[in-house]
């Protein structure tokens, strides 16, 4: 096999690739719209599955400039459910750190020192 013929199929590999690459992208943007209703990603659905060169295209044309932005967006939101989860999963702060910040907003004015004493014996209660 000549190198020349070995280095064209590499190429067509790359673009095969990349085509499948490409039709995960859309098909994943497609589902990701929040815009779109459940008729509109039907359509697009079929669009791309029977006309797949056409329908990209077209999709790339008519809503391809939002597809980073939906992209960004769905990371944050994953991003925010997953440090919820965590920050529920890991529980509250310490006692210590509650009271602290308690001291903290006394010192401010924040709080009198009566709702300080009043906050401190139900936060050492519950720690209890």
């Amino acid at each position: 096999m000549p190198l020349l013929d070995l280095f064209f199929s590499m190429f067509l590999f790359f673009l095969f690739v990349a085509w499948i690459w490409l039709l995960i992208s859309v098909y994943a943007d497609v589902f990701r719209s929040d815009d779109l209703g459940g008729a509109a990603k039907a359509f697009w659905v079929l669009f791309v599955l029977l006309l797949p060169y056409v329908g990209v295209l077209v999709y790339l044309i008519a809503r391809g400039g939002k597809m980073q932005d939906r992209s960004v967006a769905q990371a944050e939101r994953a991003e925010r459910a997953t440090e919820t989860y965590i920050r529920e999963v890991a529980g509250t702060t310490s006692t210590a750190d509650e009271l602290a910040k308690l001291g903290a907003l006394r010192d401010q004015g924040v709080l009198s020192g009566q709702e300080f004493e009043a906050q401190k014996a139900k936060l050492l209660a519950s720690a209890a």
